[in-house]
């Protein structure tokens, strides 16, 4: 037992549970998802796909991007998010890949 250690350093678990508590959520799960998809969206067509009210909607999105999960790029009077983290992706396909979710 002696030769068993953490093997990420205590940072980036810290990172990963924050970011973790905050994608805990179908809806933020699924924003993920589309974001994956799509490099980037707005929330007009996120909001066609979620079917979700746009404030409910808007509350998520800030959320995501406070915790750096999210980011946005303005063009004109659209505001586009994307995924500001590819690496945040894998949560998708490791949800995608279990049998027992």
């Amino acid at each position: 037992m002696s030769s068993l250690k953490v093997r990420v350093e205590q940072k980036k678990l810290e990172r990963a549970a924050y970011v973790l508590k905050c994608m805990a959520h179908p809806m933020r799960l699924g924003i993920i998802d589309l974001l994956e998809q799509r490099e980037r969206l707005t929330v007009s067509q996120l909001q066609e796909v979620l079917k979700i009210e746009q404030s409910l909607l808007s509350h998520h999105l800030t959320n995501m991007r406070d915790k750096g999960i999210l980011g946005t790029h303005r063009e004109g009077k659209n505001i586009y998010y994307f995924l500001a983290d590819k690496s945040i992706s894998n949560i998708i396909a490791c949800i995608q890949g279990s049998k027992t979710f």
